[in-house]
C-alpha cells in the first residue's frame, strides 16, 4: 500500500515542480495537493493499524505523514491564498526530520537506497523553507526544477521497483546511482537556474507551493 502511495507522491511532486516553473497555474495544482495528502493520511495510518505493534513498520509509516500534512498545507495555501511563512517553517521541521530518517535507513532498516531519497527529501524541503519561509524568491526555479526532477527519481522510479518485486534486489546499486544522480544533476542546474529567464510571480505562485 505504501508503494501505491509513493507513486502519487511523484505526482504530486511533479505537478509542483512544474507549478514553480510557470508551466501549470497555482490553483490548478490544489487538488491533486487534496487528493495525495488525504492518499498519504489513510495509508499511515491503515499500516500503523494492522502493524501488530510492529516498531519498524510503524516508524516507516510515520514518515508518511511529514507528506500528507504537506501536501494539504500545500493544498489550503493554495486555496485560501495564504501567506508562505507558516508552511516554509514547517518545511524546515521536515527537512531535519527527513535527516533522521535518512540515517535509520542506512542503520536500523538496512535499506540505502531510501536513506539517499530520504536526503533527496531533505534538500528539497530546505529548499522550501528558504523560498517560502525566508522569502528566497531568486531560488523559485531552481527548486521548482529539483521538485518536478525527484518527483520521477525518487518516488516514481522506486514506486514501481518496489511494485513489480525487483526492488529488494537492486537497493544498494540505486543507492549509489542516486548519490551519483543527486550531486552531478542538483550541480548542474545551478548555473541554468542563474541564466533562465525567472518565471513569472503570479502564475507559479512561490508563496505556496512546496513539494
Amino acid at each position: 500500500m505504501a508503494s501505491v502511495g509513493l507513486l502519487f507522491v511523484g505526482a504530486v511532486l511533479f505537478i509542483n515542480g512544474a507549478m514553480l516553473l510557470g508551466w501549470v497555474e497555482a490553483r490548478s495544482a490544489a487538488p491533486m495537493n487534496f487528493f495525495v495528502g488525504g492518499l498519504q493520511v489513510i495509508t499511515p495510518i491503515y499500516l500503523i493499524v494492522t502493524a501488530d505493534g510492529d516498531a519498524d513498520t510503524i516508524l516507516s509509516a510515520s514518515g508518511l505523514f511529514l507528506f500528507s500534512f504537506t501536501y494539504l498545507y500545500v493544498a489550503v495555501n493554495l486555496t485560501f491564498d495564504l501567506d508562505s511563512t507558516g508552511l516554509g517553517y514547517f518545511c524546515l521541521f521536515v527537512a531535519v526530520t527527513a535527516v533522521v530518517f535518512s540515517a535509520l535507513n542506512f542503520t536500523r532498516l538496512a535499506d540505502p537506497a531510501f536513506g539517499v531519497i530520504w536526503l533527496y527529501w531533505a534538500f528539497l524541503w530546505l529548499l522550501f523553507f528558504l523560498l517560502l519561509g525566508r522569502k528566497r524568491e531568486g531560488i523559485g526555479r531552481y527548486t521548482g526544477a529539483v521538485c518536478a526532477i525527484q518527483g520521477w527519481v525518487t518516488a516514481w522510479v522506486p514506486a514501481f521497483l518496489l511494485l513489480t518485486g525487483a526492488y529488494a534486489a537492486v537497493s544498494t546499486p540505486l543507492a549509489i546511482a542516486l548519490a551519483v544522480f543527486g550531486v552531478v544533476v542538483f550541480v548542474a542546474l545551478v548555473p541554468w537556474a542563474r541564466r533562465a529567464r525567472p518565471a513569472p510571480t503570479s502564475t507559479p505562485s512561490t508563496e505556496h507551493v512546496p513539494a
